[in-house]
Parts: C-alpha cells; structure tokens; sequence
C-alpha cells in the first residue's frame, strides 16, 4: 500500500525520484480519506514550487484539499491525463494516478522526507489528511 522506493511527506504526499527530479503524487491514505476525486488543479510546467508549502488542489465528493510539494524546484511536467480522468488519483494513486514532476533545486531535501515505515508509523497517530 505504501511502496519502499518512494519518499512520503506528513502532508501525505509521495515523491519518487527519477534523477534529478521527483515525480510527485498523493498517498493511498490521502486519496482513500477524500473519497471520489472530481477535480485535480495543478499548475503548469515553469511553475516555481517551495517545500511543503501548497501548489495544488485536489476536489472530491467531500472536500477540496491542498496538494504540497515536498520539495522546492520548478515543476516540469504535469499529468495531463488528470483533466479528463481524475478519478485516476484514486484508481491508481502511484502510477496513473501520479501530479507533477519536479526539477529538484537541492537533492538535500530529500533527506527530510519520510520512508515508507517511517510513514506507515507516522498515519497510526493520524485520522485524516490536511
């Protein structure tokens, strides 16, 4: 449910990197507490995006929630199949269902983010995503 290759933010975020750039997506837990996913807003490529702060929205049937970046760079490819499919962030929440690529500005960063336990230990202590 979580998988061990990706990174994870308390936000519940998810990062994989892939050179010097991370791909960017919401966790199954996220995506499992919001429900149905309607709507996916997420800005276009040459966007400036700041560690955990919010770059994005995701709607569902219940709520509208930020989506934060869980690291600073520029973003360089959004998922475009989101416009029509959004629906994808809960079918497939690591693959398809994947945000944003980010160009990383320092790999450092990465250091701060969770691991998959460390994740895993972090959600018994929580109840629902921001």
């Amino acid at each position: 449910m979580y998988p061990d290759d990706l990174k994870y933010t308390k936000e519940h975020e998810w990062a994989r990197v892939d050179g010097n750039a991370v791909v960017v997506g919401i966790t199954y837990f996220a995506q499992d507490a919001l429900g149905d996913i309607v709507y996916v807003d997420l800005p276009g490529p040459g966007t400036d995006v700041s560690a955990l702060q919010p770059f994005g929205e995701v709607e569902s049937t219940k709520s509208v929630s930020d989506i934060y970046s869980p690291v600073t760079g520029r973003i360089v490819e959004r998922n475009a199949a989101l416009e029509d499919s959004p629906e994808l962030v809960n079918q497939d929440p690591y693959d398809g269902g994947w945000m944003v690529r980010i160009e990383l500005s320092s790999a450092s960063e990465l250091d701060g983010l969770l691991s998959a336990s460390e994740y895993q230990k972090f959600l018994e202590t929580e109840d629902e995503p921001k």
